[in-house]
């Protein structure tokens, strides 16, 4: 997919201009709305719009008091969407995984993530590093989801899901910030995120 519009639901999260700029750069034109925004508004812009591509941005909290992505995510499914940090993990608790407390927290530091097999990662080493900002993670995966890039804790023995992508639906979750200094392949993971959903 060349995806030439994006729906970004800003979820309060100082990096979300950021991503908007990063999608720019690759001839994509956002339309930000707020997170908190009701289900039925959000229907009605969706419907509006008709975007290529639905983008859940980062922020606070736990995905399942975030507003409406959820929600929409269970019924709207067949859009494509593209979760990053908190959207990724409203991807997983849409799905019936589980999100909590990760075993270390980690705000504003690069760390060596290892990917497999992922359109998502074309071109792109492994391990790469990349920006993590974010105190829960993935505790227990929904069957539909396939994680494709993981991380270790700080100890180094408990291995976290740090990328997935749908079975079947044209979703992809990032828990990492691609728009992050700390993440110098973000630019092209995100171009091989919106060419590999239809």
């Amino acid at each position: 997919m060349t995806a030439r519009e994006v729906l970004v639901i800003d979820n309060r999260d100082s990096f979300v201009f950021n991503l908007v700029e990063d999608l720019a750069r690759l001839g994509v034109v956002s339309t930000v709305v707020r997170g908190d925004l009701p289900l039925e508004a959000l229907e009605a812009r969706v419907a509006d719009r008709r975007p290529d591509l639905l983008l859940l941005s980062p922020g606070p909290g736990h995905p399942e008091d975030s507003g409406v992505m959820i929600p929409f995510l269970q019924d709207r499914p067949e859009l494509p969407v593209l979760g990053v940090c908190l959207g990724m993990q409203a991807m997983v608790c849409a799905l019936g995984g589980r999100v909590g407390r990760a075993p270390t927290p980690v705000h504003g530091r690069a760390t060596s993530m290892i990917h497999h097999d992922d359109p998502a990662f074309d071109g792109v080493l492994s391990p790469f590093p990349a920006g993590r900002y974010h105190s829960l993670v993935a505790t227990r995966m929904p069957d539909e989801l396939r994680a494709t890039a993981w991380t270790h804790d700080a100890a180094g023995a408990t291995p976290l899901v740090m990328a997935v992508r749908h079975r079947s639906l044209p979703w992809v979750g990032l828990q990492f910030h691609p728009e992050s200094v700390l993440s110098p392949e973000g630019p092209r993971i995100l171009r091989n995120v919106l060419g590999s959903l239809p």
